[in-house]
């Protein structure tokens, strides 16, 4: 179980990330780590979510390896969890995954090497929050966004914390009340991700921007990281992880898994198909 994509899934040993959804791949002083699973259009399973989180510590550990790419397949880069269950690596149930540290989040935010996410297409909950937590976002022209979790009936902390540190808390009132989708010029705009390029273009300019935040200095990179750090702040996790076993929370995913609206939905606005 040497490889990605040999073996049973379980703990990771060497290179393989502990599911067959997930590429690391060496390129030079740069790893890529890959989300592939296209089936479920990138919905990331549990085991995925611990993948990612276990791909910053292979890279921070390894001499050989200066930063870490981590980009999607086909048009979506990440919808966040998979919400609807399956997968050959579902060895945990998704609400307690969640509740666990299995997430990548801080992980990717506070990683000790450079991580640059290649955004190569849709991107949403979990999704946007491994976008958010890069060093740098450098995202495809073609990528959209969206902040779903409030119609999972979830309340997600993490994301009011961090949008209103970046972009505002009218801002994030907007993109998570409604949960509409964006565009990337918007996100842009609204300083959500770094760089936007051609699609075509992404994987080169997003190892190229990887490239020159590896030759920074180590150590003072870090001091500036922390400083950074602790400007964005700390999310409610409290607040959040009881939310996640909530009558809400529960509604939410039966909702979402049934394709209609969740009864807390006024039924003169309720609309046919998921929130």
């Amino acid at each position: 179980m040497g490889a990605a994509g040999q073996g049973p899934s379980g703990p990771p040993e060497g290179d393989w990330l502990g599911t067959p959804f997930l590429s690391f791949r060496r390129e030079g002083p740069i790893a890529v780590c890959t989300l592939d699973r296209p089936e479920a259009r990138n919905a990331m399973t549990p085991a995925m979510y611990f993948g990612i989180r276990y791909a910053v510590g292979r890279v921070n550990e390894d001499p050989e390896l200066a930063g870490l790419l981590i980009t999607g397949t086909g048009d979506v880069f990440a919808p966040g969890g998979d919400m609807g269950g399956g997968g050959a690596d579902d060895w945990i149930t998704f609400g307690s995954a969640l509740g666990m540290d299995v997430t990548p989040f801080d992980a990717v935010r506070t990683s000790v090497k450079p991580v640059v996410a290649a955004v190569n297409g849709l991107c949403q909950g979990g999704g946007l929050q491994i976008a958010l937590c890069s060093d740098v976002a450098v995202v495809s022209d073609r990528a959209t966004f969206r902040v779903p979790e409030l119609f999972r009936g979830i309340a997600d902390t993490y994301y009011s914390q961090m949008l209103a540190r970046v972009i505002g808390p009218v801002r994030t009132r907007d993109l998570m009340f409604t949960g509409r989708t964006f565009g990337a010029q918007e996100a842009l705009d609204w300083g959500m991700v770094a760089r936007v390029v051609p699609h075509d273009d992404l994987l080169g300019a997003a190892r190229d921007v990887l490239a020159q935040c590896c030759r920074t200095a180590p150590a003072a990179r870090a001091v500036v990281k922390a400083s950074l750090d602790s400007y964005i702040g700390l999310f409610d996790r409290i607040g959040m992880s009881t939310s996640l076993r909530a009558p809400e929370a529960v509604e939410g995913f039966r909702s979402f898994k049934e394709r209609r609206s969740p009864d807390w939905v006024h039924p003169d606005l309720r609309v046919d198909g998921r929130l």
